[in-house]
């Protein structure tokens, strides 16, 4: 899986984005928050990085519905648990806020996800990823994660804005 180093010119560009986005229009400047953010829309660049967990046959888990149930099967606490469900809030959060479309247009597919809420299910994923964090004693990731679930609409926003100025930037920042 694909990710791109901190001195990387996407992870650069992605960082100005989110920190402009959620300073100027959000009003929010929390550092940690806007670098973890912008880390995963640079790491989620890549499809395998969208859709890494996988399934006990080894096929790649595409729901979001799908997900929550093989982390429900995973052994209390550990580094996997831990990772599936870091990932559940982060796949959620990142078609929340990112493509929040395509997250509508599943409540008109039959699928698993029409009857998931991505923002319940990204919450949960990111409060249960902070106790694991809690329980092995770092505090400070514990700490972020906690604020990713209290956080999640806030965030959600922050990242739609940041896709309108990547999109349509304003003050030449970005060239089409």
């Amino acid at each position: 899986m694909w990710d791109p180093p901190d001195g990387h010119p996407l992870r650069r560009l992605f960082a100005g984005l989110a920190e402009h986005a959620f300073f100027s229009h959000l009003g929010v400047a929390d550092p940690p928050l806007t670098d973890y953010l912008s880390g995963l829309l640079a790491r989620f660049l890549h499809f395998d990085a969208v859709y890494r967990l996988r399934d006990g046959a080894g096929r790649p888990i595409t729901e979001l519905a799908g997900m929550v149930v093989e982390a429900g099967q995973l052994p209390a606490g550990g580094r996997a648990r831990r990772e599936y469900y870091r990932h559940i809030g982060d796949f959620a959060l990142f078609w929340t806020g990112v493509y929040p479309e395509a997250v509508e247009r599943l409540r008109n597919r039959a699928c698993k996800d029409a009857l998931v809420s991505y923002t319940a299910q990204g919450k949960r994923g990111y409060l249960i990823t902070s106790r694991i964090e809690e329980e092995e004693h770092h505090d400070a990731e514990a700490d972020l994660f906690r604020r990713l679930s209290d956080q999640f609409e806030l965030c959600a926003v922050g990242l739609r804005k940041v896709r309108e100025e990547w999109e349509h930037p304003t003050d030449g920042r970005l060239v089409s």
